[in-house]
């Protein structure tokens, strides 16, 4: 085992030494990858999001979204909402907070980003903890404009700006409701996670 081990690390380190020939030297490896934005980022944003069964509202401002808000949960008959957030717990109605996630309706989180390119919401440790926005059944996420950006690289930029050296403990991306297709090659959404997310966008960039 340990003279395989050797003769492997010998071949690699012999490969190190050659350079690789560039395959498409006419390319420029500072070009994006894929597609510049070609609309309003608000606009990319939310067909993304709807695509993937995101629901999406945009709010003109604070009373709006308070409106919105209390609206979607009459329509929905929750009862039971879990909200960690200071900001935004102002939101519910002392009859609707609820403190435990595991029997509640609906959990809403901030966000750190939203990245238009790919419909996706960037989370961290210091969005309500690592478990609210997977753990309840209904996900409503609530952000602004000015934490749009346009792809994944941005979005890491931002959160280093933010944060500097003291980043989150835990960072992650999540794109639309929970889905597998693992049983039978069969859809089914909310296995690991929400079965729906909302997700409202207030405007303040006037």
């Amino acid at each position: 085992m340990g003279n395989s081990k050797s003769f492997i690390l010998q071949k690699i380190r012999a490969a190190l030494k050659t350079s690789t020939r560039r395959l498409f030297p006419e390319s420029d490896s500072k070009a994006l990858p894929f597609q510049s934005l070609q609309q309003d980022i608000v606009v990319e944003f939310a067909e993304q999001f709807t695509q993937l069964q995101g629901k999406f509202d945009f709010c003109t401002n604070g009373f709006e979204l308070a409106d919105h808000f209390e609206t979607l949960c009459s329509e929905k008959g929750w009862k039971n909402i879990f909200c960690s957030d200071e900001k935004f717990s102002v939101l519910l109605p002392d009859a609707l907070v609820h403190n435990n996630i595991a029997t509640c309706d609906a959990a809403v989180t901030g966000c750190e980003a939203l990245v238009a390119r790919t419909g996706s919401i960037m989370l961290s440790s210091q969005n309500s903890g690592r478990i609210t926005s997977v753990y309840a059944p209904v996900h409503i996420c609530i952000a602004y404009t000015s934490q749009l950006v346009y792809d994944l690289s941005e979005a890491l930029a931002f959160l280093k700006l933010k944060y500097k050296d003291q980043l989150p403990s835990f960072i992650t991306f999540a794109t639309g409701p929970s889905r597998t297709a693992d049983i039978e090659k069969t859809l089914v959404v909310g296995v690991h996670g929400p079965k729906e997310v909302y997700l409202f966008l207030v405007d303040d960039m006037k």
